[in-house]
């Protein structure tokens, strides 16, 4: 039974990863005007016919849609996924290059807002209506509605500008030439203000998730069983309210994971970080379509990959899932 409800749900996400990759396909090519302003931008006017002829074979525009649709196919699955005119590189060379900087990014600050929001989650849950608890959730649902692009700046200001401590803008030092360990501390002081700020972001979404999850597992049967056998109120806790409170908070952290591909975009801008949401950024300013819609491609690719991860990881954590 449980073989054959996971066999479903990866029958459902390919579905729903076919859809997704066709009308990334359709959609351009259904956009009204000529398809060489989707490949070569604002400098469409400027090419010869020679040029045109050449970037549309190139393309394979020439070509009956059928083909090009069963080439686009073909070409995803060997990981090519165009080429940008625009920056005149293989889009997969421009995507390998900036997606390590957002994974280390997102997943630093998704393992830094685990610890955080769980631990402060399940605390305020078991400590419901106190001074503690309704301090904890005032906190949280106030830097819940920050700005991103605010908090960012604000951390620029103070802590880069006017303190100085940490740099407020790249990956590392230009044409600084540091090897070693020397790379890598300067690799670690200018993520640290990107990922503090990803982090601060993103625990109160895991701590409210947390919390009110919790809040319904504290008020269940089986905790009352557990306490009635003479539990502890630590193993009450962590072996029966905090475990069975996790599955919610995994599809958070999931989503949040699956988005690191092109989510963190204004965190990227605003720190100037070359990940991938920084690479979307360019591609929207440049208006180099091929790269917007693989990004796009990926975001939706990850989303989807995350999700069934989390579906996968659910009956180990909570056991009443098993067999749905």
């Amino acid at each position: 039974m449980l073989s054959e409800s996971r066999g479903g749900r990866v029958f459902q996400y390919l579905f729903v990863l076919v859809v997704a990759i066709s009308l990334n396909f359709f959609l351009p090519r259904m956009m009204p005007g000529n398809p060489l302003a989707l490949l070569a931008g604002v400098d469409v006017g400027l090419m010869t016919q020679e040029d045109r002829d050449k970037v549309m074979a190139e393309a394979g525009l020439d070509r009956p849609l059928i083909e090009q649709y069963a080439s686009y196919w073909g070409d995803l699955l060997r990981g090519d996924f165009g080429y940008s005119y625009r920056q005149k590189e293989p889009i997969a060379n421009l995507v390998l290059a900036r997606l390590p900087w957002s994974l280390f990014l997102a997943g630093s600050s998704l393992v830094l807002a685990a610890i955080v929001g769980i631990a402060a989650g399940a605390y305020s849950a078991w400590k419901r209506a106190s001074v503690i608890d309704v301090g904890l959730l005032w906190s949280m649902i106030t830097i819940n509605s920050m700005p991103s692009f605010w908090l960012g700046m604000l951390l620029i200001a103070i802590v880069s500008v006017r303190l100085g401590w940490l740099p407020s803008f790249g990956a590392e030092t230009p044409a600084a030439g540091y090897e070693g360990l020397d790379r890598v501390i300067d690799i670690g002081r200018h993520a640290i203000l990107p990922v503090l700020t990803l982090t601060v972001l993103t625990i109160p979404a895991v701590y409210l998730t947390m919390r009110y999850t919790m809040l319904s597992v504290l008020g269940s049967d089986f905790i009352r069983t557990a306490r009635a056998k003479g539990a502890g109120e630590t193993r009450v806790l962590f072996a029966h309210a905090m475990r069975n409170s996790m599955a919610p908070v995994v599809t958070i952290l999931a989503l949040r994971l699956g988005f690191a591909f092109g989510g963190t975009v204004i965190i990227e801008t605003v720190y100037s970080y070359p990940g991938l949401g920084r690479l979307m950024f360019e591609a929207v300013g440049g208006r180099d379509f091929p790269v917007m819609q693989a990004g796009f491609l990926l975001i939706t690719i990850a989303v989807l990959a995350s999700n069934l991860l989390a579906d996968f990881l659910y009956p180990f954590l909570d056991p009443r899932t098993k067999g749905q």
